[in-house]
């Protein structure tokens, strides 16, 4: 047995999972439109993309998500709160974790 409260957010997650649907649907109708976009060459309609690497390109995207991410100083300071947090130890105010 669900309670309201329970009941509301998941009406609120599906809701939320429709606008996902739907943008992906209106997304992909934006590409299809893209794909098909052409440029006048001389008295001729050619395609802008010739090849789909020129469209997308995957080997990019790949190294793009499996490079090593450079981690700043703000990035190290912040995971050092969060692992004095996490051990629930005292954070000492006005200081920040060196």
């Amino acid at each position: 047995m669900l309670t309201i409260r329970e009941y509301a957010l998941r009406i609120r997650a599906f809701q939320l999972q429709q606008v996902d649907k739907e943008y992906r649907m209106y997304k992909q109708a934006w590409i299809n439109h893209q794909v098909t976009l052409t440029k006048e060459q001389g008295k001729k309609q050619v395609p802008i993309y010739k090849r789909f690497k020129d469209f997308f390109d995957y080997e990019k995207q790949l190294k793009d998500v499996t490079k090593p991410k450079m981690i700043n100083n703000r990035m190290k300071r912040l995971a050092k709160i969060a692992k004095h947090v996490n051990s629930e130890k005292e954070v000492p105010y006005g200081g920040w974790i060196e």
